[in-house]
């Protein structure tokens, strides 16, 4: 049974996405701040965290940042809540950290529906056998999940490095927008082109730009 963590200072929030998820069998923990959350996430380590962005004394996206500080929290999927009119906060929320964001208002179905995607493409995408060198400076280690830079190890959070897997498989060839999204985030696609865009940007800031390239109007590509 999944485990999924529900954050919102309002609790008919709450009760409302409480009562559909539990209808489909979920195990479900609430939390009505950012701080209680980061507590009840350590204890219970949900697969799913659903984080509403606008709350008081610790907002969501610092509350993602906190999350994503603690390595047993790494590959638990955080989604952000945001209203249609707060667009500048779902770019925010995938550079702290996050793997997707739902707009409200959202019917139950719908609710349900993209929560059950999310799931479905949990282990959908990742690359089956990465090189473990790419003979340029780079090294990734699967079972460790971690990146060696010359010499240098650094962790990455579950997309980025499925995301950096994918591309070194193939050095040289362009991965298009569409075959990206397929590979790392699955067939239910909830995010757009701003989360690729985001994460080819979080990977140049940490490997350096000479790494990956742009093919205008195409996709990404890792250099031969």
């Amino acid at each position: 049974m999944e485990k999924i963590l529900l954050v919102d200072d309002e609790n008919d929030i709450l009760e409302f996405l409480s009562y559909n998820l539990k209808q489909e069998g979920y195990q479900i923990f609430t939390a009505t701040n950012g701080k209680a959350a980061i507590e009840i996430a350590k204890s219970e380590k949900p697969e799913l965290i659903v984080l509403d962005v606008m709350m008081p004394e610790m907002d969501g996206v610092e509350t993602c940042i906190e999350i994503r500080k603690y390595p047993e929290l790494k590959n638990s999927f955080i989604v952000f809540l945001t209203a249609r009119s707060e667009d500048y906060s779902q770019i925010a929320g995938l550079e702290a950290g996050a793997d997707d964001y739902l707009t409200k208002p959202i019917k139950p179905r719908v609710f349900v529906s993209k929560i059950k995607a999310l799931f479905r493409r949990k282990d959908i995408g990742t690359p089956q056998q990465a090189p473990s060198s790419t003979g340029n400076g780079i090294k990734i280690d699967r079972e460790r999940y971690l990146v060696t830079k010359d010499g240098a190890e650094f962790s990455l959070p579950k997309k980025e490095f499925e995301l950096l897997a994918l591309l070194i498989s193939k050095k040289g060839k362009v991965f298009t927008r569409q075959e990206i999204l397929e590979k790392i985030w699955g067939e239910d696609v909830i995010v757009g082109d701003r989360t690729i865009d985001v994460h080819i940007r979080k990977l140049r800031e940490k490997l350096g730009n000479e790494y990956i390239k742009t093919v205008k109007g195409v996709g990404y590509k890792f250099k031969e």
